[in-house]
């Protein structure tokens, strides 16, 4: 099976690596440096069935990049590749989005295995067009609409990009926790609930089209902004 995938690596060395690597393996590469070129490359409508992203970018967490992609639509299964490797670092890619971990160093063969697993995942997932009309930028955590900008704390970004990366969802409390979180984090109800607030607030300075709705005991869920609010 053929794959177009998406490497993030900021790397030159290892960048080329793995793109000789897939391109002997038959598959198509689309290549990024950094977080803002992947965002710029990898989203909805690339063609994209698999990315690679690094963690440790020049400009971004590459986990907050995996977050941006998905809350703008793109259903790509990510693996992420680190030198993180510690367990709870694993968790907090998981919580993030990701569907895969391989941590450097690596066997160039394993990773093959696991693209081409991803891949069919991948292909088997029904494609959704992204209409909540916000735009997340992971390099510098701010959400954009058609009326504006606003700056976000890394934690309030996390918190909505997991939100918006399923849109039709209820998505409980304890995933947002866990996107928004290190893992372990001791996080209380008040906490969650007064940053929800200040979120809400901020989406509000934009006008954003959609709002976050709390289904209390449950969790969150994006709704269409009511009329006049």
């Amino acid at each position: 099976m053929r794959l177009t995938v998406g490497i993030c690596e900021d790397d030159p060395a290892l960048r080329r690596a793995l793109r000789q690597a897939l391109t002997l393996d038959d598959h198509e590469t689309v290549l990024a440096h950094s977080g803002k070129e992947a965002l710029a490359l990898f989203g909805p409508g690339s063609g994209i069935d698999v990315i690679i992203m690094d963690i440790g970018l020049p400009d971004a967490d590459g986990r907050d990049v995996c977050q941006a992609l998905k809350a703008g639509g793109q259903d790509a299964p990510v693996l992420f590749l680190t030198a993180l490797g510690a367990t709870h670092e694993r968790l907090a890619g998981f919580g993030s989005g990701g569907d895969d971990y391989v941590t450097k160093p690596f066997e160039l063969k394993e990773l093959l295995a696991r693209v081409a697993v991803l891949g069919r995942r991948g292909r088997q997932l029904v494609v959704r067009s992204d209409t909540s009309g916000l735009v997340l930028d992971a390099t510098t955590h701010t959400l954009r609409t058609e009326r504006g900008e606003v700056l976000l704390s890394p934690t309030e970004f996390r918190m909505l990009a997991a939100i918006a990366g399923r849109p039709d969802e209820v998505v409980r409390r304890r995933a947002v926790v866990a996107a928004a979180w290190p893992d372990g984090a001791i996080v209380s109800e008040n906490t969650v609930d007064s940053l929800m607030r200040r979120l809400r607030t901020k989406m509000g300075e934009v006008e954003t089209p959609v709002v976050i709705e709390t289904l209390r005991g449950i969790g969150f869920r994006l709704v269409d902004r009511p009329p006049g609010a």
